[in-house]
């Protein structure tokens, strides 16, 4: 007889990590947490990067946008007259105009004082006007146009023995409160529309200097639009925001070699004895088009440097923050330079990117093959 054994169950072995075995774990975790991490802040950083890009892409069409659409308005009204009798001939216009309730001031009218007497603010018929902004500001544009549905047609006075009320041979195209140019050879006035009696009557606030022959043309409101940068960066429109980082314009005037020749041979800055405040008026009328460059910003700044000055404004292929190719240009020409961009008034500048978005504007509504423009 076989003997009787006791069966006794062994016990289960341990089971579990060891102190090593957790540390080596502990250790490729972290190792693993740290390039997951790394990879998610250079993944963060170019989502950034490649969102404000984006922003300063769409925020610089809308600026450049609004920008031309305003300017190829410039002159829109301004009358075509006979070769003796253009509003262009003059340089302002005198009086100042006049609120609809007669009185002198500001009215949303394009009121410049042009003579440098602040008593005296004329109307300037300049289709648009750059302000320099000097070697790291931003430049201006001044943009003027009529809102008259008739296109500023101008009649003739044939009759002034009951001024203010002028005897026209049609009022056609005018409204109460219009502007009023009134043009007979270089003596421009403006006033406005008080009354519409007749059919062939024009009645003004102020008839001095408007004879027979003299011809008028009602202009709806002679507008003028400021496009500035301000101190935030940002575009504005006669002081409204219109959109956020924009830092900078930079334009230049496109110069024909005469008043009647439609060819431009010369860009040249708003600054000097020429292009600059004391313009005449026949340089003013040689001024054929408006080349413009807006730069947008990424509003990301950057650790490190990520944007360097132009390295030339006349040579080819020019390299960093540049407004214009020079290879576009016949940089050998006199008065073909590109203009100058310079942020460094900006505080780290160089760590941001940018977006130059450029276009030339003709002035289209101007009547280019006339001997007086």
């Amino acid at each position: 007889m076989l003997p009787l054994y006791k069966h006794t169950p062994q016990k289960p072995h341990q089971a579990g990590f060891s102190l090593v075995e957790i540390m080596v774990g502990l250790v490729i975790g972290l190792l693993v947490s740290l390039v997951i991490m790394q990879v998610f802040s250079v993944f963060e950083g170019q989502k950034r990067s490649t969102t404000g890009n984006a922003d300063a892409q769409t925020n610089g069409n809308i600026a450049l946008y609004s920008l031309q659409n305003d300017v190829q308005q410039t002159g829109y009204g301004l009358p075509l007259m006979d070769a003796d009798n253009m509003p262009l001939s003059c340089l302002t216009v005198s009086p100042d105009i006049v609120k609809a309730d007669g009185t002198a001031g500001a009215d949303g009218v394009a009121d410049v004082d042009h003579d440098g007497d602040a008593a005296t603010p004329n109307v300037n018929l300049s289709p648009f006007d750059i302000i320099e902004g000097g070697a790291t500001g931003s430049d201006q544009v001044i943009v003027r146009y009529g809102t008259s549905g008739s296109g500023g047609t101008p009649v003739q006075a044939i009759d002034t023995t009951t001024a203010p009320k002028i005897g026209v041979t049609t009022n056609m195209g005018c409204k109460i409160n219009d502007v009023v140019f009134a043009v007979k050879s270089t003596d421009c006035r403006a006033t406005r529309v008080k009354d519409l009696p007749i059919a062939t009557q024009i009645e003004v606030l102020d008839a001095t200097g408007i004879t027979t022959s003299t011809f008028m043309s009602c202009m709806g409101a002679w507008n003028a639009y400021l496009y500035a940068v301000n101190a935030n960066n940002q575009l504005t429109r006669n002081g409204e925001v219109l959109i956020d980082n924009i830092v900078n314009i930079q334009a230049q005037y496109g110069v024909s070699a005469s008043a009647n020749n439609n060819t431009i041979t010369q860009w040249v800055d708003a600054s000097g004895a020429t292009w600059g405040a004391a313009m005449t008026t026949g340089d003013r009328n040689r001024i054929k088009a408006l080349r413009v460059a807006v730069i947008a910003r990424n509003g990301l700044l950057e650790k490190e440097v990520v944007t360097s000055a132009c390295s030339s404004t006349t040579a080819a292929n020019p390299t960093g923050l540049c407004a214009w190719d020079a290879t576009s240009l016949d940089s050998a020409a006199v008065g073909w330079e590109a203009p100058t961009v310079d942020l460094s008034n900006l505080p780290n500048w160089d760590h941001y990117r940018y977006r130059v978005y450029e276009t030339i504007i003709p002035i289209r509504n101007m009547v280019w093959s006339s001997d007086k423009l």
